[in-house]
This record gives C-alpha cells, sequence and structure tokens, in this order.
C-alpha cells in the first residue's frame, strides 16, 4: 500500500487543481488494493475518496476508507479488479 500512497501524494502535491489519481493494484502478497487521491478542489466539489474507494471495495470484496482527500482499500478476489477500477473512473465522471 505504500507505493501506490506515495504516488498518488506525488500526483496530488505536483497537480494541485483538477486531479484525481485512481489505482487497482496487487502488492506481492496477493491482497488486491485500491487507492483515490483528490485534490481539494475536487473535494470541495463534492466528491470523496473514502466513499469513492469504500463502494469499489465491495467488487474485490473488501473494504477500506481514510479521509475526503485519500482512501485505500484492500480486498479478497483480486479477479474482479478491473471491475473495482472502472468503478473507480466511473465515480469520478460525474
Amino acid at each position: 500500500p505504500e507505493m501506490p500512497k506515495a504516488v498518488a501524494m506525488a500526483v496530488r502535491r505536483d497537480s494541485p487543481e483538477n486531479t484525481a489519481f485512481i489505482a487497482a493494484t496487487v502488492n506481492p502478497t496477493g491482497v488486491p488494493q485500491l487507492t483515490v487521491a483528490l485534490t481539494e478542489d475536487l473535494v470541495k466539489g463534492g466528491l470523496n475518496a473514502s466513499n469513492i474507494v469504500r463502494a469499489a471495495a465491495k467488487l474485490i470484496k473488501g473494504g477500506g476508507g481514510g479521509q475526503p482527500g485519500f482512501a485505500q482499500a484492500g480486498g479478497k478476489d483480486k479477479d474482479n479488479l478491473a471491475q473495482a477500477l472502472e468503478a473507480l473512473r466511473s465515480a469520478l465522471l460525474v
């Protein structure tokens, strides 16, 4: 979970407006993970990384959360990771 978090924070820092970072990865032990980072303007506009990641985590039989600007989740079903990534993407197209 540290590598996607580090990348997300770097993207958020270097692109301070109108930027969302999403990732769907599998860690070295085979656990699927989701990461969402949103810039403050997106959060102020009504998006919430924690809500987004929590909803998508259901697709990988997992859970998670965080803050409105950054959240992560883990799960048990890496076979549905592509569907979870699509759910993350779709949540941002509102």
